[in-house]
């Protein structure tokens, strides 16, 4: 039964933001040193006629969703060029519905057909846009979405997933795994998030494979900008507590290197709680096993200090269908780039994954299935970052202060690009700059995603 809040797509826009890097972020096997942003707004109308506009944003990370030996700049303009693909096929959308019913319809039915068109016509050296890519670039168009269903009812968007907005529960949306007892029937998303999330909540940061940990590794060279350059400075600086680091995966002699020295500086220094993140290069379980074997033995302290591990194998799991038994028995183990969607995490939750890493670059539509799913079905539950920043860092940490993760959100930004973010962190500071390990996120009061756009753009559009 159609609701009344219900909305249409009237129309979107795109614009494109470059960002330089003021320190490079090693990717897997790339470097990134520059990321563009798509900034879209969507106007939307109701059955009563009323209107609205709503924005949603997301960088484009090309070496973390398209691996490749292709060239930056080929992927780049392929990414650039599938946004404005997106904008012109979907400005003729005309369906009803709740933000959630639009993005399952847009991101599940017609992103596939889509992408499929896109590749066929306009191949980058026959090589083709992958999903992940994909589901980024759709992902602006979605949050956009949700972000101006909560503006035209008037309510944050956050508060808009119960029965009193959405016409069907998640049976709608969602089959439980054949393996238990969970049934989605009466169910809706408003039963999995935390309604009235902390106002400050633990942040993490990454420790990226090129970072400097402390004095030793500078070679002078690194940028005079009033920021922290190395590990320590990081700490000290903004209260640390939460550390994750970027290891290779295929370097066991250095990623057991890495881990120990950062959990050294940990130690010494009080960072109470470490993650391991592989990025999907791993290919046999024993990897990460010997390496976890190894901290325990001989760097016990370490050892208790990781809290999870996170996406060592490929994120294709239909392809690369590795039991993962072995590592989730000896630390919690959290899918990322594989975590498309609830599918996804359902077929890694069969191969022993147990928890899943949410991000609002894969879609608002698809984190806020995944995260009922997954919390249904007894998985845990983090919010990772893209380094977003601007308005994509703050439904980034919205949904991190609204899904009940284990601990907190990961932000890292302020790392990379801190000066990309200066009119998003004059209208809320404390989601820009880390205290006491925490971002806060009292400024966030409005309806939809409480941007204050007009705020934010008082001094001109960006």
């Amino acid at each position: 039964m159609p609701q009344s809040g219900d909305i249409r797509v009237e129309a979107f826009s795109t614009r494109f933001l470059p960002i330089q890097t003021r320190i490079p972020l090693k990717f897997g096997t790339e470097v990134l040193s520059s990321v563009t942003c798509v900034r879209v707004r969507v106007e939307v109308v109701n059955r009563m006629g009323k209107h609205a506009q709503g924005w949603g944003e997301t960088p484009l990370s090309v070496q973390w969703v398209w691996p490749s030996k292709l060239s930056y700049s080929i992927r780049l303009q392929s990414l650039l060029e599938f946004c404005k693909f997106l904008t012109c096929r979907w400005n003729d959308y005309r369906e009803w519905g709740h933000s959630l019913e639009l993005g399952q319809s847009l991101i599940m039915k017609d992103l596939p057909i889509a992408l499929a068109l896109k590749n066929r016509t306009d191949e980058s050296e026959n090589e083709s846009i992958p999903w992940l890519a994909a589901l980024v670039c759709a992902s602006a168009f979605d949050l956009a979405i949700h972000d101006a269903y909560g503006l035209i009812n008037g309510v944050p968007t956050y508060h808009a997933y119960g029965k009193e907005f959405l016409s069907s529960d998640l049976s709608s949306f969602l089959k439980p795994a054949p393996d238990g007892e969970v049934s989605f029937s009466g169910c809706y998303p408003s039963d999995f998030i935390i309604p009235d999330p902390p106002k400050r909540i633990p942040v993490w940061h990454l420790v990226g494979g090129m970072d400097p940990l402390d004095e030793d590794d500078l070679f002078g060279d690194e940028p005079d900008d009033g920021h922290p350059v190395h590990l320590r400075e990081w700490i000290q600086r903004d209260g640390l507590n939460c550390l994750k680091i970027k290891l290779r995966g295929n370097d066991p002699c250095w990623d057991i290197g890495r881990i120990i020295k950062v959990g050294t500086i940990s130690e010494e220094l009080g960072v109470q709680y470490l993650t391991a993140d592989f990025n999907c290069t791993v290919t046999d379980p024993a990897y990460v096993n010997e390496i976890l074997d190894l901290l325990e033995k001989k760097h016990p302290e370490t050892y208790r200090r990781i809290l999870y591990v996170e996406q060592p194998f490929p994120y294709d799991l239909n392809n690369n269908r590795i039991e993962v038994h072995s590592v989730s028995a000896r630390k919690p183990l959290f899918m990322d780039e594989s975590a498309h969607d609830w599918k996804h995490i359902c077929l890694g939750r069969e191969l022993g994954w147990t928890g899943v890493a949410l991000k609002t670059c894969k879609t608002q539509t698809g984190a806020i299935l995944s995260l009922c799913w997954a919390k249904a079905h007894g998985m845990d539950l983090m919010v990772q970052d893209l380094t977003n920043p601007m308005l994509a860092q703050i439904t980034h940490v919205l949904l991190g202060a609204h899904a009940g993760t284990i601990m907190g959100v990961e932000s890292n930004s302020m790392q990379f690009y801190p000066e990309a973010s200066h009119r998003e962190a004059r209208v809320h500071p404390g989601l820009f700059t880390r205290k006491n390990g925490k971002l806060d996120l009292s400024t966030l009061k409005g309806n939809g995603f409480g941007y204050c756009i007009e705020e934010i753009q008082k001094d001109g559009l960006k």
